[in-house]
This record gives C-alpha cells, structure tokens and sequence, in this order.
C-alpha cells in the first residue's frame, strides 16, 4: 500500500486533531499525583477530548475499552485503566488518540508519580530523548528503516532494548496507516520506502531494560516485557513539511 502525500490543508487538518492530544497529554502530566485511580484520570482526558470537540479514538478501537491507554510500571503499552490508585513512586504511561472532522492525532507520554529513582528516571529519559533524537533527524530522501536503525541505536546507547513486535505507524484518516516503523532495524537500512515531503506519521519508542519479547497480559491488552520490568514508551505525530519533520501533537 502507498503512503500518503498530505496537501498543506490536510496537514493542518491533522495539527488540529493533534493539538487536542497534546492538550490531554499535558492536562495529565500536570494533574496526575498519587491517589488518583486510572479510571479518573481517563474520564478526565475523555472530558478534555470531548470538549474540545474531539472524539477519543482509542475508546472503542479494536475492541479497546476507554479513551486512554494507562500503562502502569512493567506495563509498558495499551494498559486498561482501572481503580488502582496511583501510589508514589509510580511510573505511567498515558498514550491518547483523538478524531477531529474525520482526521486522527496520537502521543503518548511516560512519567513519573512524585519522587522516583534514579534509574526510572533514566529509563523515562530513554524514550523522550530517543523520539527527539529521531525526529531531529528526519530529513527527506532518508529510508524508513534508517530511521528504525536511528531509534534503535538511540535505545541501546542509553543501555536498553527496543519492544519487539510492536512499531509506530503512518495515520490521518485512519488511527493506523503505512508505513509500519519498528523502533529497530529489520534487514538493511538503505532499503524500502523514502521519507518524503507531506507524509505524516507517529514515532514512538517502546523501551524494555533485559528483554524485547512481549507479553500481552491476561486482559488481552497489557504488554510487558517478558523480564517482567518498567519499561517506557513516549511518542509524537509529525509532518515532514520543507524537508524536515514538524511535530504536530504538542499543546
């Protein structure tokens, strides 16, 4: 399937619906302390979304139930938010999608709750630099999987490994669309699809610190790393516009 070429209207369209996630996104970093359940800090961003006349994406995507993905400690993507109250010490992963007149926007932060250690701090890190990493890189004519070679580099440069199986991924009209972006390299980096102007597309590493493989929890949505340890996850929508890459899911 080819990859979309978004006319500058369209991409606008897209900064739009992308605006609200990161309006979310922010709206829980600065209102999550301990205490709080999942369920209430996903109805609060369900509200957010909806008054900003945006639908929340994710709740009824795949079968998923609620508008935000709380990914909680060895969870490290797609959690279900449920009573837990978040405890000090915590580390949460808050991923959002939205729709807007048709067109979709998706970010994800991971953070922590209160004072956390040093080495979950570092491991937050790897995520939120790798992304900016990445994206600060992205330069037309570069091939995909460059860029899967550049996240995967960034990650085990800060000592842990890429989430396997699972990858960022094109989107506007649809939450998911081509090109599929694994956080490491499969086969030769100069090979596949180049990055062109007007392609808009999410990136978002998954870190695990021991272990790649996934484990998909009892629920039928959690993923862990089968070392059973924190992992991290942040991601961005962009637009290659004049040669590089514009965020597009900021506040």
């Amino acid at each position: 399937m080819a990859i979309s070429l978004r006319k500058p209207q369209e991409i606008e369209k897209l900064r739009a619906a992308n605006k609200i996630v990161g309006g979310a996104l922010e709206l829980l970093r600065t209102k999550t302390k301990a205490g709080m359940t999942l369920k209430e800090l996903d109805a609060m961003a369900e509200d957010y979304i909806r008054s900003h006349g945006a639908i929340p994406s994710f709740k009824g995507l795949y079968g998923f139930p609620n508008a935000v993905c709380t990914s909680l400690n060895s969870v490290i993507i797609h959690g279900i938010p449920t009573d837990y109250k978040l405890q000090e010490g915590d580390v949460i992963g808050f991923d959002i999608g939205t729709e807007l007149d048709g067109w979709f926007g998706d970010a994800a932060i991971t953070m922590g709750v209160g004072k956390i250690t040093q080495e979950d701090e570092a491991l937050i890190a790897c995520a939120k630099d790798t992304l900016y990493t990445a994206i600060s890189k992205i330069k037309v004519g570069m091939r995909f999987k460059e860029l899967s070679l550049i996240l995967q580099t960034s990650i085990k440069d800060a000592g842990y490994i890429p989430l396997k199986d699972f990858c960022g991924h094109g989107i506007g009209r649809k939450p998911h669309e081509e090109p599929q972006i694994p956080n490491y390299l499969e086969g030769k980096a100069k090979a596949g699809e180049k990055i062109k102007n007007g392609m808009v597309f999410c990136l978002e590493p998954m870190i695990c610190q021991k272990e790649s493989k996934p484990v998909i929890l009892e629920n039928g949505w959690d993923v862990v790393s089968a070392d059973g340890l924190r992992g991290s996850h942040y991601e961005h929508t962009v637009a290659v516009i004049n040669g590089k890459a514009e965020i597009l899911s900021l506040a």
